[in-house]
């Protein structure tokens, strides 16, 4: 059981459906045999008494009884298969989604800097729909299919040997070219796999950048590269099908051979003696019902290879490791403390080397920097999306990475600066600050962020749908939204990235004002590039290709000089400049 759940994926329920999948497939396959042998008893009654010169005496009841209860028979075995193999599978389908989004839930952030989302959508999509034909069309009836024909062949062998080798022979052959020409086929299927993820890639870049495309008169060039990568695509796809096709047509093709040895051996054995007729005709019966499933079977072989592929693409989402920790904590306080800090995203490029740095709670605290210095990884790293690569990082006295990410993130409202709204109601968006809480208190986070005053000029107030990703409203005001979330949770930890880039400069001031009273007593981190912004900080950090360069008050750094004020200065500059 454990050996079917690891090679296939599956939950431990799902391999129990699969076992009595196999067996419920193998006794259907096994009573289709039933009408032969019905046929056959029928023949043997009525040629005995030819042969030996006596009358023939049918009884059409006892038959007509043995077909109603073959009926009945076929007919109860093949609905508990289709429960046991349809039913059940479409359940394991739905848990394996949920257990993959499960997954994906849990992981760090880290593992989406490396996976496409068209990739990852196309494993809970697509490879389960796969798995799931797999599992109720294929798996379970190639299992019963060889199980039965074993069964069958054991008897035929019984009653006939020489026959039975003539009926028989071609199966281990046909068996042998599918089974040659898996490594053909596993080649093909992820070339297939690779070239749909490329496409599906090229569509919904095509689809998110669709404003740029069209703005700097790019859409006949785009649009060649993906036509470019759907011809491969398809071209991949042809070839991945004609590679199985050529080798299960080779397959079936010897299968056609054993009914041709049958007549001939049985004709030769007849006429010598070493066979009777009856016997002759069982085989011809055999023949004519034993290929079918094998020759399913055959089929159903190719589709498992297949079908490897894509587990091989769901269990390498499942053994991604994942940020454990404990849920219950006792922070004893929220300063957040970097202790001498070092992160890469990829092995020998540091982005931060040595940080450390303390943000206090019931202050402001403000990382600046050049772009690149890893101010933004600095926040996603005390937010516990990624883990250090030394050092440590802690809330209060607690080490975060021993904490469990969603519980720790409890303690955290965060503004960042791509802002993500979904497509539902402006009241709802902001209310995923705090599921329960009630209009006014939404209402109230709205003003303090100043964003009253353009959501009741919308036609339905805060009832207003945002549309996809907020696309009705400007990026001021998908921003606003966000800070609006952030206040309604009142966390005691707040980490705004650039959360005021997209305001003018009279919202901005607005909404500093608005945070400025709502801080007493939090930790709050802010990341911004725009020196005014963090003006009335209690703490500047600089940062300068990874490492902190300065910190301190912003008068303090301001007096040293150095690069806070040079900074500065610059963006004094750029103020004045006119056209």
């Amino acid at each position: 059981m454990h050996l079917i759940q690891e090679n296939f994926a599956l939950s431990k329920q799902g391999a129990k459906d699969l076992c009595f999948g196999i067996l419920w497939s193998l006794l259907a396959y096994m009573s289709l045999i039933l009408p032969v042998s019905i046929f056959v008893l029928l023949l043997d009654e009525i040629l005995m008494p030819v042969l030996s010169g006596q009358s023939i005496e049918v009884h059409l009841i006892k038959y007509l009884v043995l077909c109603i209860a073959a009926l009945l028979v076929m007919f109860v075995f093949h609905l508990l298969q289709y429960g046991s193999v349809f039913i059940s599978t479409y359940d394991e389908s739905a848990k394996r989604r949920v257990t993959l989004a499960e997954k994906l839930r849990r992981l760090p952030i880290s593992f989406f800097g490396h996976r496409d989302l068209s990739d990852l959508t196309g494993a809970i999509m697509s490879d389960c729909e796969g798995m799931e034909h797999a599992f109720s069309h294929a798996i379970p009836q190639l299992v019963g299919a060889i199980l039965s024909t074993l069964i069958i062949a054991v008897g035929l062998f019984v009653m006939n040997w020489r026959l039975g080798l003539a009926l028989l022979w071609v199966l281990p052959v046909a068996f042998a070219v599918i089974i040659c020409s898996k490594r053909a086929q596993d080649r093909a299927g992820r070339k297939n796999l690779a070239t749909k993820v490329a496409a599906a890639d090229g569509i919904q870049e095509c689809l998110e950048t669709i404003r740029e495309i069209k703005s700097y008169n790019l859409k006949n060039k785009y649009l060649e590269a993906l036509d470019s990568k759907l011809d491969a695509a398809e071209s991949a796809q042809t070839r991945s099908e004609l590679t199985a096709a050529a080798f299960l047509a080779t397959g079936q093709a010897f299968l056609r051979l054993g009914l041709v040895t049958v007549v001939l051996t049985g004709t030769g054995l007849l006429v010598s003696g070493r066979a009777d007729m009856l016997s002759f005709f069982l085989f011809l019966m055999a023949a004519t019902r034993i290929y079918d499933p094998v020759s399913g079977a055959l089929a159903n072989i190719a589709e498992v290879f297949n079908v490897k592929l894509k587990i091989e693409r769901m269990k390498d989402i499942e053994n991604q490791p994942i940020l454990e920790g404990t849920a219950a904590h006792v922070t004893g306080g929220y300063d957040l403390r970097f202790h001498r800090v070092s992160f890469a995203y990829n092995e020998n490029e540091p982005v931060l080397k040595n940080v450390s740095f303390t943000a206090k709670q019931g202050e402001v605290t403000a990382l600046v920097g050049p772009s690149g210095s890893g101010k933004s990884t600095a926040a996603k790293l005390a937010a516990r999306f990624w883990d250090v690569a030394a050092g440590k990082i802690t809330l209060g006295d607690t080490d975060i990475s021993t904490m469990d990410p969603e519980a720790l993130l409890k303690d955290y409202a965060i503004v960042f600066q791509d802002v993500m709204l979904f497509n539902d109601t402006i009241m709802e968006n902001i209310r995923l600050g705090r599921r329960d809480a009630s209009e006014e208190e939404v209402i109230a986070a709205s003003k303090a962020a100043k964003c009253d005053d353009f959501i009741r000029k919308l036609p339905a107030g805060y009832q207003t749908e945002v549309g996809e990703n907020g696309s009705t409203l400007s990026g001021g005001e998908r921003q606003r939204i966000s800070i609006a979330r952030a206040i309604l949770k009142n966390a005691p930890v707040i980490l705004l990235d650039e959360a005021t880039a997209s305001l003018d400069v009279e919202s901005e001031t607005q909404v500093q004002q608005a945070i400025s009273h709502l801080i007493q007593g939090k930790t709050v981190l802010i990341i911004a590039h725009r020196m005014r912004t963090v003006a009335g900080a209690d703490k500047i950090v600089v940062l300068d290709g990874g490492m902190v360069a300065q910190q301190g008050a912003p008068e303090e750094l301001y007096r040293q000089g150095g690069l806070y004020r040079n900074m500065m200065e610059l963006q004094k500059q750029s103020q004045e400049w006119t056209i």
